[in-house]
């Protein structure tokens, strides 16, 4: 009998746990989504593009080009080692590599709201020397990417293991939490993909261990019909990707 009548406190007991961890998790929740990394010490040119929190830093590669790239990097990325491989995609480009606030230097700290706004000012900043605009967003950089280019007009997009919603990477991670009504920064790439109007290069990972598949594909279908292309490249994960050979001439349009 006493062993029946202390199962009701169990439960109670257990409930606030439960409560506790989804409330830690909702207010710590983007220390789990960014993890800002420091700048190589090879980091090259930057730019100091002034924000209401202070300087954000990026990396660039200045060239007198009617044609410049962007790019936004992953939640953990150095983008500085990234710009090798895009110097060699775009030999003739200039190059602005975004250090999200908190990240490489940069002042503040990382939220959709304000990546997404320091995205706009750098593409603004950077169409008014170069009218042509290319803009790469790999995995979280996705998200970035595809709301600028539904914002500005820009002339390509280049998609690098992208998802449809950060949703759909986080809740098989925590599958006992309700991730849906408790993420804050949900990067909803669907929500933005139908007023995209570049050409879009979609660049997905054989054995992405990170991204599902059907995230990636769903992504695609958002995209206005014959918009969006997509590649798989084989032999690759999620972090290894950029070491595959046809990495470089995907990032072209090579490929």
């Amino acid at each position: 009998m006493n062993l029946w009548r202390s199962i009701p406190m169990v439960l109670i007991a257990a409930s606030i746990l439960y409560a506790g961890f989804c409330a830690a998790l909702y207010f710590l929740q983007r220390l789990l989504i960014y993890l800002p990394r420091p700048a190589s010490d090879s980091s090259g040119a930057t730019i100091a593009m002034q924000t209401p929190a202070g300087p954000v830093i990026v990396s660039a590669r200045p060239r007198e080009s009617g044609r410049a790239i962007l790019y936004f990097g992953g939640n953990a990325e150095d983008v500085t080692v990234s710009l090798p491989d895009l110097a060699e995609a775009f030999p003739d480009d200039a190059l602005y590599l975004l250090r999200y606030r908190g990240y490489g230097g940069s002042a503040g700290r990382p939220s959709q709201s304000t990546l997404f706004a320091d995205a706009l000012r750098l593409f603004d900043e950077a169409h008014a020397r170069h009218p042509v605009i290319v803009v790469v967003g790999r995995s979280l950089g996705s998200g970035v990417a595809v709301y600028v280019a539904s914002k500005r007009p820009v002339t390509r997009l280049v998609l690098v293991t992208p998802f449809d919603s950060l949703v759909d990477v986080a809740a098989p991670q925590y599958p006992f939490i309700p991730v849906r009504l408790l993420l804050r920064d949900r990067f909803e790439s669907w929500r933005y993909a139908p007023n995209v109007i570049a050409p879009t290069q979609i660049i997905a990972a054989a054995h992405d261990e990170l991204i599902p598949r059907r995230s990636t594909q769903m992504l695609k279908s958002r995209f206005r019909p014959g918009l969006a292309s997509m590649v798989v490249l084989p032999g690759t994960g999620h972090n290894t990707i950029s070491g595959s050979p046809l990495y470089v001439p995907s990032l072209a349009g090579t490929r």
